[in-house]
């Protein structure tokens, strides 16, 4: 029964840099619902909820394209696990109307098996390629990092890090085992738990076209984006009753395809019947050994945090640190309604094995070197090691993020979802002269306090079993050390979308 929870993607919806049900941290039902038939034409491949299956093998996959219109947005990108820059970042800049790819989350191919091993045991595996349904590029955001290296942020495409770097089980790809009483066993790339939390508690279900948290894979990476999912994980899962626990371990490095050098999460939760509705509960712990996070630096600002200049030279750069977080999830529903509230607490704290030594570095998950110092003049890379090193005059970062929405079903078919999300970050300047420079302006160096607030609203149709057509609106604003080095303080992205599911 806990394979059938995390195998089930009839009702999926997907996070910006993650791809697994909602339905991963539901407690297993007692009596699983038959599945739907499987696809005996092509009419009932497109007018039916039938299924691609045969002999416990599910092909499946999402085509979710559409247009919008952003108050200051920057140019579409083909690698960009989004597309379109719906959250604010620091290269968008213009009014502008365009394409929107994966509005409400990564277009994807898979295939799913559960093969019974005997009674109560089964064999399950699951590999999926997200991709950019205009380009049908794999999704590839770290890339785009790399395309924009000394670019001008004024002319830069969206882009930015994530875990997806073209690979082609960028989704996931594991194997495993399952028992309908000792739980499920999986290895390889998987989820983090984190990730599988902002799944199940965001009201926007990660939308990337209304949800920050969806767009961004920070909170679900517990820090940083690259630790949305492990490419070389063990991850147990069991539920007892009304309760629910799980652990992972990641094994390996960066030379396994990993954005940090070893990982532990656990989580413990459970399914509550509260009056006439259901209460569900998580609470989730993590740790990442040297996380790295892939931004491009360098251009100069003035003391308003503003790029000036020739805004160059743009040099990727790995930031490295060990991050420790903590996540609190609440979700009430009743009848056609859900009540979503969610709460992390991340650390970013001196890395455990710096780079420090010009011309050392290591291979991303991209697949391209980057080394201290190397080419820094010209836009090349480098690697950052005392980001939060009291050595450098800074202590450890704190980013807190809390979100609360509602969900409602008017009808069978037709949903309607609102949220807000709060981030904020402390001051983790230490020396005098870092200090003093925050007192010049908040929005002066990325290490001052600063915040991000953002609302969001949609509306979705379902019109037919594998079918469905939204629209709504995302506002995103940032201030302080936050919004240093944008060119832009807020952003309105209103986007509509159709979205096709098989």
């Amino acid at each position: 029964m806990a394979a059938l929870s995390l195998l089930g993607h009839t009702e999926a919806i997907y996070a910006a840099d993650t791809d697994v049900p909602a339905k991963a941290l539901a407690a297993a039902k007692a009596s699983p619902q038959p599945a739907p038939a499987v696809c005996a034409g092509f009419q009932d491949f497109f007018f039916t909820n039938c299924q691609l299956a045969w002999y416990g093998v599910r092909f499946y996959g999402t085509i979710d394209v559409g247009y919008g219109y952003q108050t200051h947005g920057a140019p579409f990108d083909p690698n960009f696990v989004t597309g379109a820059s719906y959250f604010l970042q620091k290269m968008n800049r213009t009014l502008m109307w365009g394409i929107a790819p994966n509005g409400l989350g990564q277009s994807n191919v898979g295939v799913q098996i559960r093969e019974p091993l005997g009674p109560g045991w089964s064999f399950v595996a699951q590999l999926e390629a997200g991709f950019d349904p205009y380009s049908l590029r794999l999704a590839n955001s770290t890339a785009s990092v790399f395309a924009n290296a000394g670019v001008p942020v004024s002319q830069q495409t969206t882009n930015g890090d994530a875990s997806r770097a073209g690979q082609f089980y960028n989704s996931v790809g594991f194997l495993g085992a399952s028992s309908d009483v000792f739980g499920t066993l999986t290895v390889f790339r998987q989820n983090a738990l984190t990730t599988d939390g902002v799944l199940a508690y965001d009201p926007m279900g990660g939308a990337y076209a209304f949800s920050p948290i969806g767009f961004s894979g920070t909170v679900a990476g517990g820090g940083d984006t690259e630790n949305s999912r492990y490419s070389t994980a063990v991850k147990y899962r069991v539920a007892v009753g009304a309760l629910r626990a799980a652990a992972l371990w990641q094994f390996g490095g960066y030379n396994l395809n990993n954005g940090s050098n070893g990982a532990w999460g656990a989580q413990i939760g459970g399914d509550f019947r509260l009056g006439a509705g259901t209460l569900s509960l998580d609470a989730i712990a993590g740790y990442n050994k040297d996380a790295v996070n892939l931004t491009l630096n360098g251009a100069a600002t003035n003391t308003a945090g503003q790029p000036i200049g020739a805004m160059l030279p743009q040099t990727v750069t790995a930031t490295l640190s060990n991050n420790s977080d903590l996540m609190a999830l609440a979700k009430y529903a009743v009848e056609r309604l859900r009540l979503y509230v969610g709460y992390e607490w991340m650390q970013f704290a001196p890395p455990s094995d710096p780079f420090t030594a010009a011309g050392t570095g290591f291979t991303t998950i991209v697949g391209d070197f980057v080394c201290v110092g190397c080419g820094t003049a010209t836009g090349g890379t480098n690697i950052n090691s005392t980001a939060f090193s009291e050595s450098a005059g800074f202590r450890d970062r704190v980013l807190q993020v809390i979100w609360a929405g509602a969900r409602y079903d008017i009808t069978d078919t037709v949903s309607v979802a609102g949220a807000y999300y709060h981030y904020h970050q402390n001051n983790f300047a230490a020396s005098a002269a870092n200090l003093a420079a925050c007192n010049v302006a908040a929005t002066n160096k990325s290490f001052c306090a600063g915040a991000m607030d953002a609302v969001s609203g949609l509306i979705d149709w379902k019109f037919a079993p594998k079918w469905d057509t939204y629209i709504g609106t995302f506002y995103s604003s940032f201030n302080g050390g936050l919004a240093n080095g944008y060119l832009a303080r807020n952003n309105v992205a209103t986007t509509a979308g159709i979205r096709f599911r098989f």
